[in-house]
This record gives structure tokens, sequence and C-alpha cells, in this order.
């Protein structure tokens, strides 16, 4: 393959991902909503687009690692800037590249905001059913056999009364 047709190939990717990475921004921006707003029928909905969106985002990945794997070079972030380096000297890409590395870290931003509230979300549930399940327990004692809890000591009581 020779510079231009790499050129092109990779400008024709950063595009894409550009792309996926912009409509993964605002599903992230919706899944957030749902999220706020216990819109689980939504929530469910965002989240099935969103898994769509990343496998596209990863498709272009792959076809990035193939190029860079055909070209003998790693696919690693100075693998990366070495290709372009070679199949863009003058530079035109690195606008375009600056754009997709930015929206993949303000999609990141968005992903770690997401989980935050849906961690913070699950220890509430935890915690709610943490009260619920040990509201409901007895506590077990022992008496000089080992085998006395308090639900039979009680009956015992009951019966000699």
């Amino acid at each position: 393959m020779d510079a231009q047709s790499c050129r092109e190939q990779m400008s024709r990717l950063i595009q894409e991902e550009t792309t996926a990475l912009g409509e993964l921004t605002v599903l992230l921006d919706r899944e957030y909503s749902h999220m706020s707003a216990n819109d689980v029928d939504a929530l469910g909905e965002t989240m099935r687009e969103r898994h769509k969106c990343v496998a596209r985002i990863l498709k272009v990945d792959d076809e990035r690692r193939v190029l860079c794997r055909n070209l003998n070079r790693p696919h690693d972030l100075k693998g990366l800037e070495a290709l372009l380096q070679w199949c863009d000297p003058k530079g035109t890409l690195a606008g375009a590249w600056a754009d997709c590395t930015a929206a993949a870290i303000k999609c990141r931003t968005q992903n770690d905001r997401n989980a935050a509230l849906a961690g913070a979300r699950l220890q509430n549930v935890q915690a709610r059913l943490g009260v619920l399940i040990d509201g409901r327990r007895e506590t077990v004692t022992y008496g000089p056999r080992g085998t006395c809890s308090v639900s039979a000591a009680r009956s015992g009581l009951f019966r000699e009364a």
C-alpha cells in the first residue's frame, strides 16, 4: 500500500470514528438523563443504541489495527502517530485526529459520570436490601449444647408458660 492510499483510508477511519463518537456523546447524555429520571424503559432502549454505536467504533478500531498490521506498524499511540507521519507528512489529518481524540476523551468522561451514578444507585439499593434482609433475621445465640437459637428459646418459653 502506498502512502496516498493509506492517508485516504486513515482519513475515512478517523471520520467514521469521530462521527460515531459524536453519536455516542449524545447517547451517553441521554442515558444519564434516563438514569436520573429513573426511566427504566427509555434507559434500556438507549443502552441498546449505545451498544450498537460502540460496536461501530470497535469495527473502525479493528480496521485500523489491520491497516497497521499490513504496514508492519504497532497499533499503539506511537505506531499510529508514526503511520500518520508516513502517510500524511503535510499533517492534513492532524486536526481531524485531534478532534477524534477530543471526542474520545469526552465520551470517557461521560461514561465515567454515568458509571458513578449507576454505582451510587447500586449502593443505595444494596443498603436498602441490607436493611430489609437484616430486619428479618433474628440474632442467633447458642445454648450450652451449641444448638439453641433465639426463636427456639422463645418457643421453649411459650411451651413452659
